[in-house]
């Protein structure tokens, strides 16, 4: 039996940015010759067509992630990866205390990709004592702790007593030679046709985190003083409810909500604005694509990477979080006034996935 170099150990809805960075990252770890295993909990994403050589899959046969214990103490028992990356709170405890159970020598990888402390503001008091607990309980056993952003590291710091030199920020691997080819691919929409009023784009998980119904609403004050669109793509629980918002506004008629798309890059080389109207975010990977593309972005200045990749609002308007007349403002300006896409282009360069690729090896430390 191989000794894998690397396991990544994911639960994910299939369609999160935390599946599209793991996509970039994967066929990159591969191409450096890593022996890679991905560990998979039943109907949980990432959902692969195509496996790299050198990857392979490897069911743990349980439905959640809290019931995914004892098959990954079994699991590192029997292959001894020399490192397991995971991703995102309930895995990486999981990660953490398996190792302990099963004393091996596995280097043990999490990575956080949201500011903790604003995503759990919803939450329940018990939830949150149970992520911050663990984060400060244990992340400090952790060989490394990896965020997208300052803003992310920070708030981590804060909030799990960790020293921030122990956290290490890596850009997302976006940018690449393959997002540039999706861009090419026809798109066979009537909203897109010579002659039609400019499409606003979102992106995203239709969530509360997300916070499309500000986007809406944006929109349909913007609406009633321009003709425009707004096409938001991606799945999620509150779909009804942002539809029945859109009847409520008038504005159904404009609105569309096409569901999750393979390929969004086609709609972003075709809108006239992308809009990211977050409450909370770690880095943006949708705001880094969109950029990638050419695309003017407008986004809420929430926690805590859209001020970073924006550089302060010289490639994109900031707004305040939930302020409805701010965002409709923003979004008439910069469809009058659109930044050329060079430029845009030029704030996506720090996000390539081979330089993604080469910092995630060096802090995993398989660079050698």
């Amino acid at each position: 039996m191989r000794q894998p170099d690397l396991a990544i150990f994911l639960a994910t809805s299939g369609h999160s940015g935390v599946d599209r960075i793991m996509k970039k990252l994967v066929p990159g770890f591969a191409e450096r010759g890593l022996a890679v295993d991905i560990l998979s909990i039943d109907r949980h994403g990432p959902y692969w067509d195509d496996l790299p050589p050198g990857v392979r899959q490897v069911p743990l046969n349980v439905a959640h992630v809290s019931t995914c214990l004892a098959a990954l103490v079994g699991y590192l028992s029997r292959c001894r990866p020399k490192v397991m990356l995971s991703d995102k709170d309930k895995v990486n405890r999981s990660a953490l205390i398996a190792r302990r159970l099963a004393r091996v020598p596995t280097r043990i990888a999490v990575r956080i990709g949201t500011t903790v402390s604003k995503n759990l503001e919803r939450r329940g008091w018990l939830a949150r004592a149970i992520q911050y607990n663990s984060i400060r309980w244990l992340y400090p056993s952790a060989d490394a702790i990896i965020v997208p952003s300052h803003g992310v590291a920070e708030d981590l710091s804060r909030i799990g007593h960790l020293p921030l030199r122990t956290i290490s920020v890596i850009s997302n691997p976006v940018v690449d030679e393959d997002l540039h080819n999706q861009t090419q691919a026809e798109l066979d929409h009537a909203w897109f046709a010579p002659g039609e009023p400019p499409v606003i784009l979102g992106v995203g998980e239709l969530c509360a985190r997300k916070d499309f119904a500000t986007l809406l609403r944006a929109f349909a004050h913007l609406r009633g003083q321009r003709p425009c669109r707004l096409i938001i793509l991606g799945e999620g629980r509150q779909r009804d409810k942002l539809l029945k918002l859109a009847e409520e506004l008038g504005v159904a008629q404009d609105v569309e909500l096409p569901g999750f798309v393979a390929n969004p890059f086609r709609y972003m080389a075709q809108a006239s604005v992308f809009a990211l109207s977050s409450t909370c975010e770690g880095s943006a990977v949708v705001m880094v694509e969109a950029l990638a593309t050419g695309l003017p972005v407008v986004s809420t200045d929430c926690p805590s990477g859209p001020r970073e990749t924006l550089q302060q609002g010289r490639f994109g308007e900031l707004v305040p979080v939930g302020d409805v007349p701010a965002m409709s403002a923003a979004l008439q300006r910069t469809l009058e006034n659109p930044q050329s896409p060079e430029l845009l282009r030029e704030a996506a360069r720090p996000f390539t996935v081979a330089a993604s690729v080469q910092r995630y090896l060096e802090v995993l430390g398989l660079a050698g």
